[in-house]
């Protein structure tokens, strides 16, 4: 059985998340889900004389070079995983410095 301090070391590294395996999750859920979104809308298509995608069009405002077409699917996707990787590091840190702070 281990001391009580090897103990508590254990439970502090056992308590701790991986930041960078939180950004690439956050960063893969988000940029898969724009991705998708794209590329299904390229697929279904739309009604003749009516715009593909035009409400998820908007986000070339905020992300120069989207579109809803498949490369701009690619593009957004670099975009929307630098976000999630961002989110999901920063949800990482912030949690192993509120853990660091609780005693064992």
């Amino acid at each position: 059985m281990p001391d009580s301090a090897t103990g508590a070391e254990l439970r502090q590294a056992v308590r701790r998340l991986n930041a960078r395996a939180w950004g690439i999750t956050g960063g893969l859920v988000l940029g898969m889900g724009l991705f998708l979104a794209t590329n299904m809308l390229i697929l279904v298509g739309a009604a003749p004389g009516q715009e593909v995608g035009g409400t998820l069009g908007l986000l070339r405002y905020f992300f120069p070079g989207y579109s809803v077409t498949f490369v701009g699917s690619l593009i957004g996707f670099v975009y929307t995983f630098v976000i999630g990787y961002a989110m999901g590091r920063s949800v990482g840190h912030i949690y192993n410095k509120l853990v660091e702070g609780f005693p064992s």
